[in-house]
């Protein structure tokens, strides 16, 4: 079922370790470093992990931190972050993190950035940030990637990180497409439907080369979720669509419920827009159909990369569903 267009990119997963109703935070944790071990053994290329700060709904609020667990627990997947969140940090202590992450782990560490400051004004304020911070973003990439190559202005040299080589992924949200083709930097994009084609086009006509990357790198980012039957797979879908509805209709973002009480909640017409639209826009279905919206859309996009973000409550049926996506980049695996 495999084809050459699927068999030529790679794959990759970003695990957001969603919290589950009934579960703690712990647990959440414990399941992203399982996933990794079995994404690494599944052919997959990276395994990232994410920044949130003060969200129920996500254990994940120190990457550097996860993905040095993450790294300890695998041996040949490369391990990195979709993202850090530059404005959240300052950049000599970014460096030295992902220098020290770089040392221990040699030739297997990325480092995701991306652009967004604390979703709420609490979580903001507790970070000693405000929303502007982000219009800095462009700067404080270039001051970051100074400190690997020694370069500077402060006269400080950030240990271990000077002199090591830890690629630079942007995260394009807003103006991070641009910034990432005059910086010669990957870039990463959600764009599994075509709907950001006019950014990834501008991305690939404004790119300049730079020691981090000679030519264009697009990887798409979104949602897949690959089951026996296209219900089922529609079905993996269900909890996440629902932490999204209830995050834009109550203002917070809560831990992933079980499908069936989703399916079972009686929802108000604006509740029920959100979920509707929560549960659109991914690829979703059987080998052969989540096959078949792959090739279009890689063909469309002409990424290099594609990285997997599907969260749900149901873990069994979630690495199903990994494992039935790896027969089709990596069949016979």
């Amino acid at each position: 079922m495999s084809s050459t267009v699927i068999s030529r990119a790679r794959f990759s997963v970003l695990d957001r370790s969603r919290t589950r109703e009934g579960h703690p935070p712990a647990e959440a944790l414990r399941d992203t470093v399982a996933l990794a071990r079995e994404a690494e053994a599944l052919g997959y290329h990276r395994f990232w992990v994410s920044e949130h700060h003060g969200v129920p709904g996500v254990a994940g609020s120190a990457p550097a931190v996860l993905a040095a667990a993450v790294a300890a627990a695998t041996r040949t997947i490369r391990v990195g972050t979709g993202g850090v969140m530059l404005p959240n940090h300052r950049t000599l202590v970014v460096a030295e993190q992902f220098g020290v992450l770089e040392a221990l782990f040699p030739g297997r560490i990325d480092m995701g950035l991306g652009r967004s400051v604390g979703f709420t004004d609490g979580v903001r304020r507790a970070l000693g940030r405000d929303k502007d911070d982000a219009e800095d973003f462009a700067a404080q990439l270039g001051e970051l990637l100074g400190w690997f190559t020694g370069s500077s202005p402060s006269g400080v040299h950030a240990r271990p990180a000077e002199g090591l080589t830890v690629p630079p992924f942007v995260l394009a949200m807003g103006e991070g497409a641009r910034i990432a083709a005059l910086g010669g930097l990957p870039m990463v994009i959600g764009d599994l439907r075509g709907r950001e084609k006019m950014l990834i086009d501008q991305y690939r006509s404004l790119f300049r080369p730079s020691p981090w990357a000679a030519e264009p790198y697009v990887v798409i980012s979104g949602t897949i979720a690959v089951a026996g039957t296209e219900a089922e797979a529609h079905r993996l879908l269900v909890p996440e669509a629902w932490s999204m509805a209830y995050s834009r209709t109550h203002g917070t973002f809560p831990p992933l419920a079980p499908a069936e009480s989703v399916e079972a909640r009686t929802m108000t017409a604006r509740e029920r827009d959100f979920f509707e639209s929560g549960l659109a826009g991914h690829i979703a279905g059987t080998g052969e159909q989540v096959a078949h919206e792959l090739e279009t859309v890689l063909k469309e996009t002409g990424a290099e990369e594609v990285l997997v973000t599907t969260s749900t409550y149901d873990r069994t049926a979630l690495r199903d569903s990994y494992r039935r996506l790896a027969a089709l980049f990596a069949p016979g695996r």
